[in-house]
């Protein structure tokens, strides 16, 4: 049945790319059957230009045989031979992405789908308009490398085509031993805005045997991964066309636009590399616009050792001899400035400068090359592309492509063949919820969504654990309680504060943990919740005594109890403490219970000190009480937030749940099952504690009072 099935899927596979392959074909008849004129004929100058093409190539066979033929006039789309050098056409662009290098390259390498020469070690004998291949969004690497250096003259770099050789991976675009270059982009970013958020530490006093140890298992690590280079690379079949495979890229001069050394560029990947880069194998051409150049120098051992300057006659063999050059060019411009400036130009140097060069090359045939807006936006062809590299797949979407607006998954693995997926992280934009980022650690089990400004509750980083209950949430400074962090688990939630007025940095909060849970919650009060235990932290307020400064207070809620710590005072150990017995509330059977100095503990560091009145320790109580209850207004906020965010995620899922993927589907129930778990924790845990809190208070009371120890000491 397997079989069956698996014929069936590569049948279709094969009519889906015949029916695309013919339509591609009726679309490129219908688009050269519209050319102008210039793609279907040669202008006088053209012929005559041919003509000296011609007689140098016969020439440069007579005298160098054993040479590679020149790739000097392929056909282009209309079956018309047009010499490389008037198929580039310098394309200047209004757009900011297409003004440098690293944007001309990003785009051509994400626009164009490769198509493979053949035979491989053969240059073509046809290669299309860059106007067709703009169109058709397909094209060999010398028409990939022809479009990218019509637009880098443009930008007025001084570029030229290169015609050679490079190794397998590179003529195939295979990436798949490269590390992704997304990982260390984003890894360096990280780091760096780590180390400038982060207070350098005091100097750390280590083990010189722990050094030692740490040293080795360093050592043994990079040779365990050096290892597994080297049996990932024996196991890549040799090629037997190693030195023969043709490729064609961008060669950048030095001088123009700032450029201090000359670089290669890779049309096929937008990446530059060094011309001593090991992986191009040897040149055997270059031109632009204005000239074709023939490499004259050795290189049998790579490019390393070449060198390029193109004035150079003994290095580089010109088609054209006394064509004006890229660097002639730039130095009539310094020289008519100069001139202009100083105003003394006579007229036999005017007549010097009007002298006619020996022959000047045609303008291009082709018509101007149009990028649009729409084109930059959509990039890839039909908005979507994948790129696989070692032990990672970087997959990249058109914006608004995507209903969940993805435009960026980055999946990593931890194998050599791509089974076991250890991280997704994807990438969004123009999303309503401000949803940035989201990283799925498969390995940990954890989620995490990044947020840009404007989120809710000033939220920018939630962090969650899929198997149990365990949040983690980043907020900005604009939040309205200054909440810069919040973490909640099954029992237990902390938030961390900045720059409050009150001096309040820290809350932790611990809920009970004997708990029943039921199948399904219809309806939830955010307001109800069983606190246990509520512990506040405060840092130094200099315009109080410390002995009145509170640095720590606890809410034993379940006890009716408080307990406060102060700041240390100078040259103190010790801090002082007191611990408040809140009195019984009134009930149906009896009133309010008084305040008495006996529900007062109290610790003072100078025993010298008088210590507070009645009056003023049940002002203190009633202050705290207070502030209790402000803390648990605050948590029940809190929670109410964990609502809000369930809510979002389930008005979200309505409006998507046709558009979205099974693996959106799963993550989004995952996600929905925990915030229906907190919620649903928060309301058994107030039922239970209505139903038990004031039994155990009133036992707990009986069981003072029945105390010998304590009768002496308790009024009746």
């Amino acid at each position: 049945m397997e079989t069956v099935l698996e014929e069936w899927s590569s049948d279709t596979e094969t009519k889906r790319e015949e029916e695309e392959l013919s339509l591609r074909n009726m679309r490129v008849s219908v688009l050269v059957d519209s050319s102008p004129e210039s793609y279907r004929t040669n202008s006088p100058e053209e012929v005559r230009l041919l003509a000296i093409v011609d007689s140098f190539q016969r020439q440069y066979s007579h005298l160098y045989p054993d040479r590679t033929p020149l790739l000097l006039c392929p056909v282009n789309e209309c079956g018309v031979k047009k010499f490389v050098c008037t198929t580039l056409r310098a394309t200047p662009s209004a757009f900011p992405e297409l003004l440098s290098w690293q944007g001309c390259a990003a785009f051509v390498a994400d626009f164009l789908c490769l198509e493979l020469l053949q035979p491989p070690a053969e240059v073509p004998r046809h290669m299309s308009s860059s106007t067709l291949v703009l169109q058709t969004q397909r094209a060999t690497c010398f028409e990939s490398a022809t479009l990218l250096c019509s637009l880098l003259l443009g930008a007025h770099y001084d570029a030229y085509c290169v015609s050679g050789y490079a190794v397998k991976q590179m003529c195939l675009l295979d990436q798949s031993l490269q590390d992704c270059p997304l990982l260390d982009t984003k890894s360096e970013i990280s780091e760096q805005q780590e180390n400038e958020s982060t207070v350098s530490p005091s100097t750390e006093l280590k083990s010189r045997f722990l050094i030692q140890q740490e040293k080795k298992k360093q050592e043994a690590e990079a040779e365990l991964l050096k290892q597994k280079l080297q049996e990932e690379t024996q196991q890549q079949t040799e090629d037997p066309l190693q030195g023969l495979r043709v490729h064609c890229w961008i060669l950048v001069l030095s001088g123009s636009r700032s450029i201090q050394e000359n670089f290669f560029i890779d049309p096929l990947t937008g990446s530059s590399y060094s011309t001593s880069d090991d992986k191009f194998l040897g040149i055997e051409s270059v031109w632009n616009n204005l000239n074709y150049y023939v490499n004259m120098q050795d290189c049998s051992t790579g490019c390393a050792d070449m060198r390029f300057d193109l004035e150079d006659d003994r290095m580089w063999e010109p088609v054209l001899f006394g064509a004006t050059s890229k660097k002639q060019l730039i130095l009539d411009v310094i020289k008519k400035k100069e001139k202009t400036l100083t105003q003394k130009m006579t007229r036999d140097e005017e007549e010097e400068d009007e002298e006619p060069r020996v022959f000047k090359m045609p303008r291009a045939w082709l018509d101007h090359i149009t990028i649009s807006k729409k084109d930059l936006e959509t990039r890839w062809p039909k908005g979507h592309k994948v790129t696989q590299y070692r032990k990672a797949k970087l997959e990249k979407f058109a914006p608004y492509l995507r209903a969940d607006g993805l435009v960026t998954q980055l999946t990593t693995y931890t194998d050599s063949d791509c089974a076991e997926v250890a991280t997704v992280k994807k990438w969004f934009q123009h999303r309503s919820d401000h949803l940035e980022q989201k990283e799925l650690d498969l390995a940990h089990g954890f989620t995490t969504d990044r947020f840009r400004p404007g989120r809710s509750f000033s939220l920018l980083v939630h962090r969650y654990k899929t198997s149990e209950f365990q949040h983690d949430m980043d907020f900005s400074t604009t939040h309205v309680d200054n909440l810069v962090r919040r973490e909640v688990s099954t029992h237990q939630m902390t938030e961390v504060f900045e720059g409050r007025p009150d001096f309040l940095y820290y809350r932790h909060v611990v809920f009970d943990p004997h708990m029943q849970f039921s199948d399904t919650v219809d309806s939830v009060d955010p307001n109800d919740q069983t606190v246990q235990k509520v512990v506040e932290r405060f840092h130094r307020n200099r315009s109080k005594a410390a002995n009145e400064d509170v640095e720590e207070r606890v809410f034993l809620v379940a006890q009716r109890r408080v307990e406060v710590t102060y700041h240390l005072e100078d040259h103190r150990f010790i801090p002082s403490k007191r611990s408040f017995i809140k009195p019984e509330p009134s009930t149906e059977e009896k009133k309010e219970e008084d305040f008495v100095p006996a529900m007062v503990s109290s610790f003072q560091v100078e025993p010298s000190e008088k210590p507070p009145r009645t009056l003023a320790l049940y002002h203190m109580l009633q202050a705290l009480v207070k502030a209790e209850n402000q803390a648990l207004l605050q948590i029940s906020k809190s929670i109410k937030e964990e609502t809000l965010e369930l809510q979002k995620m389930q008005e979200w899922y309505q409006k998507n749940q046709l558009n979205i993927s099974d693996e959106q589907k799963k993550q989004y129930e995952n996600d929905c099952v925990e915030k229906l778990l907190q919620i649903h924790v928060a309301k058994e845990r107030l039922d239970l504690h209505k139903e038990q809190a004031h039994y155990k208070f009133k036992n707990f009371n009986q069981k003072l009072k029945q105390d010998p120890r304590l009768v002496a000491h308790l009024l009746s």
